[in-house]
């Protein structure tokens, strides 16, 4: 499957992290065009397009922005979650380093649409080059008088709490205190930053508007899915021949995408693929002809999240990856809520002991057991997520855990 280069197009171009280069390609021609429209008609064309939030939950975009309270009087503010910390995911960092203009012509689109003056763009902390990369084009804009005349920009640097990127965490943080979530509702939407409505989008999600706004919304819609319109940015890793970001519509199985990626390396034989980051349950190797979108792969019974996308060959032990991602869940708990920070804990130990050699029969049914019970019992979905990895890895291949635990 091919697909007509969208997000992607300036990524070979180095000019294009430029305010003249983007120009080159027609850069800042949408915003051109969005100034001309009222900010419900910007609203209603997001809407059509089905462009859904491309961080992790997919929540359709025009509907998120509808929130926003009708004749509220005080202060509006867009948040960009450039926090991009979940596991095998890398796709926002392509578009801050290669095309950092896309995401500032979104953002001033969007605070047209949501009538906000300020927006904050809070990047990962490790993510120095993109940062760098992404501050200079601000710089620039506010030079060309694109920012500074409607829409203020503040680039926010995380400290590397991956709880940050669940939205009312990474609110928490941007108000300068410890960056825990909140209890929802109510929404960011209704009270966000600073107490103000707030709209939190993805840096991927709003590199898309432009493009609505320039081709249309029912162009975009067609690229996709009956319920996911656009193409979308997949970061492959783990064992293919061609690790990299891939683009392509939503309407890509995952089969296809391996095979775009080269296909399977190391032992050539697949065993299983983390679909979407991380927290997403991971499919074997009889479950990938999938489509690649929010409703596909919830079918499936996991989800595409951030669309990070790691395969694994028959080399590979399932064991120690749980051990990598339950290593991982336990470090990154904000601590807040109980279920979480002693359930990551004790996960993590039961499988360290398991592939220590040291594990006990039990073990892999109280790992189950204490996934389960903790599932829907905390403020943000940290914890669910980390159940997806725990449960499917050990229901799919439990023979591979039984193998270490001694008779």
């Amino acid at each position: 499957m091919t697909t007509e280069p969208i997000l992607s197009r300036n990524f070979d171009r180095p000019a294009a992290r430029t305010l003249a280069g983007y120009r080159e390609t027609g850069g800042y021609g949408a915003w051109a065009r969005a100034q001309e429209m009222e900010p419900a008609a910007i609203l209603e064309a997001v809407k059509a397009s089905n462009l859904r939030g491309l961080g992790g939950a997919g929540f359709p975009t025009g509907m998120k922005w509808s929130f926003i309270p009708k004749g509220h009087a005080g202060p509006v503010y867009l948040v960009v979650n450039a926090d991009e910390g979940e596991p095998g995911t890398f796709k926002d960092r392509y578009l801050l380093e290669r095309d950092p203009h896309a995401l500032i012509e979104g953002m001033l689109i969007a605070a047209r649409a949501i009538r906000s003056a300020l927006g904050f763009v809070y990047i990962r902390g490790e993510y120095v080059q993109p940062w760098r990369v992404f501050d200079a084009a601000v710089r620039e804009a506010y030079d060309a008088g694109l920012l500074g005349r409607g829409l203020d920009v503040i680039v926010h640097r995380g400290a590397g709490a991956y709880i940050c990127g669940e939205e009312t965490g990474l609110i928490s943080s941007l108000e300068g205190k410890k960056g825990w979530p909140k209890v929802k509702p109510p929404f960011p939407a209704i009270k966000g930053a600073f107490g103000q409505p707030t709209i939190v989008n993805n840096v991927e999600t709003l590199c898309c508007v432009p493009h609505i706004v320039a081709r249309g919304a029912a162009w975009f819609a067609g690229l996709g899915t009956k319920t996911q319109g656009g193409t979308r940015m997949y970061s492959v890793s783990g064992r293919v021949r061609r690790p990299g970001v891939y683009e392509t519509s939503v309407s890509i199985t995952l089969r296809q995408l391996i095979e775009l990626a080269g296909g399977v390396a190391g032992t050539g034989r697949l065993k299983a693929v983390v679909p979407g980051g991380g927290s997403a349950p991971i499919l074997t190797a009889d479950e990938i002809d999938v489509t690649m979108d929010v409703d596909g792969l919830k079918a499936a019974g996991s989800m595409i999240g951030s669309a990070g996308v790691v395969v694994m060959d028959e080399s590979v032990s399932i064991p120690e990856a749980l051990l990598v991602l339950a290593r991982f869940y336990a470090h990154e708990s904000c601590g807040q809520c109980t279920p979480c920070r002693e359930s990551t804990g004790w996960i993590y130990r039961m499988v360290h002991r398991i592939v220590d050699g040291h594990g006990r029969k039990e073990d892999l049914d109280t790992i189950l057991d204490v996934a389960r019970r903790g599932a829907g019992t905390t403020i943000c979905a940290f914890y669910d997520g980390a159940v997806g990895p725990y449960i499917s890895y050990i229901e799919k291949f439990r023979a591979e855990f039984e193998a270490l635990i001694p008779k």
